[in-house]
């Protein structure tokens, strides 16, 4: 087992492997680093001949995701990246749910996810918005997913409220209207929340409570069998998310409004 605390080290130990033709070359690099150096890890990978597996976000801008299929066919390796909710037991029974409905329904939905972080969040690289995407992307981007994954494209959004520590807005996909609501900020937990306790999470589709706060355990191991299989996921199935975050980045905030602000903040 090998260790290195500096990235360059790291590079010309594996570029070394790859040169030599060992049987220690490395076959897939697991990338967990901060959000902004994805993209460069992800490269360094395929230079040395190895599958990335990488944490979502993959890229913080729609057009690093064309750059990267490019060099897909360039190195003929797949991307993969981790979506680990579209394997958790009840969000697969929402999704079978969805679609054995063909009634047309459009579902009413609020997602709310507080998860407090302390001063060292706004000092460190996910307090920077060119580096984390932000709140939506830094803490979202999972939920988000999962919600387009089961009820379809986006084909209209608004954002509410927006600043370091809290974002709030408003999406119509195909086939729900999500009311939606993201806060690091302890301040913002529901006075239902239990005392000590530092995150609440909830979705809500007509205002039945969608039970996950559990089985989250294995769910890492799940995807990365998934993806030694050849059945990861890849960028086109991030594609939708990141084009959506960095909509929400950009957009300039409303206000609050009585018709489709998430209730949390509607009513504070």
């Amino acid at each position: 087992m090998d260790y290195f605390k500096e990235f360059e080290r790291f590079d010309r130990h594996i570029e070394k492997l790859r040169r030599v033709d060992s049987k220690e070359k490395v076959d897939y690099v697991s990338i967990c680093s901060p959000n902004y150096l994805h993209d460069a890890h992800i490269r360094f990978a395929l230079r040395v001949n190895a599958t990335p597996i990488c944490e979502n976000p993959l890229v913080l801008n729609p057009w690093n995701l064309d750059a990267l299929q490019e060099l897909e066919e360039e190195y003929e390796k797949n991307i993969n990246t981790i979506l680990q909710v579209r394997c958790h037991p009840s969000i697969l029974e929402l999704k079978e749910e969805v679609e054995n409905d063909d009634s047309d329904k459009i579902y009413d939905i609020d997602l709310t996810y507080i998860t407090s972080r302390g001063p060292w969040y706004d000092y460190s690289w996910k307090g920077e918005h060119s580096k984390s995407g932000g709140v939506a992307m830094n803490i979202g981007i999972h939920f988000f997913d999962m919600l387009m994954w089961i009820f379809g494209e986006v084909e209209h959004q608004e954002i509410h409220i927006s600043d370091d520590r809290k974002a709030g807005g408003f999406i119509k996909l195909e086939n729900a209207r999500v009311r939606w609501f993201l806060s690091i900020d302890k301040e913002d937990l529901p006075k239902q929340v239990e005392e000590g306790k530092t995150t609440y999470r909830s979705i809500k589709v007509e205002d039945e409570e969608i039970e996950f706060s559990g089985g989250f355990t294995d769910l890492h191991t799940q995807v990365y069998e998934k993806t030694l299989e050849g059945n990861g996921f890849e960028i086109k199935n991030v594609r939708p998310v990141i084009n959506l975050l960095y909509d929400i980045r950009h957009m300039e905030p409303s206000g609050i409004n009585k018709v489709n602000s998430h209730p949390l903040y509607k009513n504070s």
